[in-house]
């Protein structure tokens, strides 16, 4: 490795040279050093900023200590602890403003997925698994809120609310991936010729669901679940979105899959064995499964493009981290000009990322190819910053259970949850085919 010797800071430190220009030139060129975040926050909206300043703060002190140890699946008090915090603190019902939620009113004047993945960063640079274990919660309240059934959000959305902030958990789960289709029923070809696995079949007062959904994040913990039936003898246009209430007849919880990363959000199989649900539990209407969906994707995979940001901005930190105290020929390694050059692609990856989410998730409306492109191309670079951060700690990283070999394992999940990265750029190419295809 090179050393690298400092120059005259005095003399050739940019910030320093900038002062030596005419005033009217410092006055648009001029800058203070702060830290990354800092710069970063100050540019939001002042609502947003103080939101984002609360995400960080609960994340330092309630996720980060409990990273490594529910990663290693030890410590699972800790995870109620957690979503008794994360309720009272109103991160589980702050998708609508008060009365309905917790949002504050200057917030929810901002676009929800905005807010959303403001907060998917900030937890997930503690840890991928906690964030995401307190972010599907959010996934399986969307249909609620998103069918835009008013009946939907006093009978499930407010009364769910209520009991998390009061402190009382209650986590909802989204659940559409059965074990002979994932992602490929996310698309529209995929959908068109599948044979849906999870029926409902008409009966008095209701429905008799019959069938498996499998690798539901925080099923093994939902009080409520809404499911995604196809009707009968029908195919995946007839999905309907029917709310579930974990104490239902008929519906049981089965295995947790052992993961590969965010180990703290469980990825479970949910079994419904003539589970009856009454027609007041349909959300979004008979056969409006399909749009709902869809729907939901479109807002939800602009979070999930900020998990895999939060994920690869804790590979980075974890890696500054290692790089300022390992010691190699007789100074630190953040004195090498190698280290240095992965440190700053490190950096570079992860503010292309962070500006891509937050210039697609500041428009209210989102559109399937923006929210698709945010995905693919955060969920790529996260895996590329955890490699370049497990390149820079060498054997440290492979050996030990650390964050920055945690954060290569979290960070390979968000390629595949929410559409894999390939069933997402079909989805572009299908929002976008007139402009492609002219």
């Amino acid at each position: 490795m090179k050393n690298v010797s400092h120059l005259n800071v005095d003399r050739f430190e940019p910030k320093n040279a900038i002062r030596n220009m005419p005033q009217l030139t410092r006055f648009i060129a001029e800058y203070e050093s702060a830290p990354q975040w800092e710069i970063d926050t100050k540019a939001l909206p002042t609502a947003l900023q103080a939101y984002r300043r609360k995400c960080r703060a609960f994340a330092d002190k309630y996720i980060r200590p409990y990273a490594l140890a529910l990663d290693a699946q030890k410590d699972k008090t800790a995870e109620e602890e957690i979503l008794v915090r994360a309720g009272k603190e109103g991160f589980l019902s702050d998708m609508l403003p008060w009365p309905l939620g917790s949002q504050p009113a200057s917030v929810a004047l901002e676009p929800l997925h905005w807010v959303q993945s403001l907060k998917m960063e900030e937890f997930c640079a503690a840890c991928g698994g906690i964030g995401l274990l307190l972010g599907a919660h959010g996934l399986g309240m969307a249909p609620f809120i998103l069918s835009g059934d008013l009946r939907m959000v006093f009978k499930y959305v407010l009364p769910i609310n209520r009991e998390n902030s009061a402190g009382v958990p209650h986590i909802a789960a989204f659940a559409i991936t059965e074990p002979a289709a994932g992602s490929d029923v996310e698309e529209t070809e995929g959908a068109r010729v599948y044979t849906p696995g999870t029926t409902a079949k008409r009966t008095s007062g209701g429905w008799i669901l019959n069938g498996r959904k499998v690798f539901i994040s925080g099923g093994d913990i939902a009080r409520t679940v809404t499911v995604f039936a196809a009707i009968e003898k029908e195919g995946v246009d007839s999905w309907t979105c029917f709310a579930v209430p974990k104490e239902t007849v008929g519906f049981s919880v089965g295995r947790n899959e052992l993961k590969m990363g965010q180990r703290a959000s469980s990825a479970t199989e949910l079994i419904f064995e003539d589970a009856f649900v009454s027609d007041a539990n349909v959300v979004g209407g008979v056969r409006g499964g399909w749009s709902l969906c869809r729907t939901v994707l479109n807002y939800s995979r602009i979070p999930v493009a900020a998990i895999a940001l939060g994920i690869a901005r804790g590979a980075f930190e974890a890696a500054i981290e290692f790089a300022s105290k390992q010691k190699l020929g007789g100074q630190t390694l953040n004195q090498y000009q190698e280290v240095q050059l992965s440190l700053a692609r490190m950096y570079t990856l992860t503010t292309a990322m962070r500006s891509t989410v937050w210039n697609l998730a500041a428009h209210w409306t989102q559109r399937q190819s923006h929210a698709s492109a945010a995905k693919v191309f955060c969920s790529d670079t996260a895996m590329e910053v955890a490699n370049l951060a497990m390149e820079l700690m060498g054997n440290h990283g492979l050996f030990t259970h650390n964050l920055a070999e945690k954060a290569f394992r979290d960070a390979r999940l968000t390629q595949i949850y929410e559409g894999t990265n390939q069933i997402n750029l079909l989805g572009i190419i299908e929002d976008q085919y007139e402009d492609f295809f002219k």
